[in-house]
């Protein structure tokens, strides 16, 4: 009996994944009332809405570092979680992302590294959202990002140190803050994978923040005395209208 239940603990816990989730007050500034960008930042799993504990990131930035922006300490779910905030001062297409501290997932012996961006676009600006910041593990957006609509297509392009990554599952999620109910565990997290291009699409069938992870195992840290593989994710957050 201790057997079963220890393996149905297993499959519980493989059937949801862990989302490093970074979500804007809004990805479209169209006003100074909006210009103080507020965002929440949360180890969760974004369609069941349940959450983890996540210690302080290294940082959150604007572009490739230019400029680090404040953390402050909050709860997500019933766990720690991180706040933060930008004013937009003038028109432009920005682009932030996270760098995390790595997290030791023991069910699945490895650590878990991801790292979210978002494209925020402020005043109706549409250049330069398909550059990337240079990151070691980045999602491109093939498609205008901050103007889609359930039903349409998101397109990306997956690099790793700045090539195109083939063959490279892409894991996606509603923020399911609708109370949808999955048919199944297995429909709770899509999977994608790039191809030799590195390109993968996913159509957007809800409204709602969607995240999309692309996973790469590389390099390994010690644990207690036992190194262990390190899941890189490079993940982009996009909103459906």
């Amino acid at each position: 009996m201790k057997k079963v239940i220890f393996i149905l603990a297993t499959v519980v816990s493989f059937a949801s994944a862990h989302f490093l989730t970074f979500l804007p007050s809004t990805d479209n500034v169209k006003s100074k009332d909006e210009s103080n960008l507020k965002f929440d930042l949360m180890f969760i799993h974004p369609f069941e809405q349940t959450g983890m504990t996540m210690e302080k990131p290294k940082g959150i930035y604007l572009g490739n570092k230019k400029e680090e922006l404040p953390l402050v300490e909050t709860k997500k779910f019933d766990h720690k979680a991180w706040q933060s905030s930008y004013t937009i001062k003038r028109p432009g297409v920005y682009k932030f992302y996270t760098q995390p501290q790595e997290y030791f997932e023991p069910d699945e012996g490895k650590y878990i590294s991801h790292v979210p961006k978002l494209i925020v676009s402020a005043y109706s600006v549409e250049d330069g959202w398909d550059e990337p910041l240079g990151l070691k593990y980045e999602i491109i957006p093939m498609v205008k990002p901050f103007s889609l609509y359930a039903g349409n297509i998101f397109k990306a392009k997956v690099l790793h140190n700045g090539k195109p990554a083939s063959n490279v599952e892409v894991e996606v999620e509603l923020y399911n803050e609708f109370g949808l109910k999955a048919p199944s565990d297995t429909h709770i997290t899509q999977v994608v994978k790039t191809d030799e291009n590195g390109n993968f699409s996913f159509v957007m069938n809800h409204k709602g923040w969607w995240g999309f992870a692309a996973l790469i195992e590389e390099g390994e840290k010690e644990y207690k005395g036992k190194k262990y593989p390190i899941e890189n994710g490079a993940l982009i957050w996009i909103k459906a209208y």
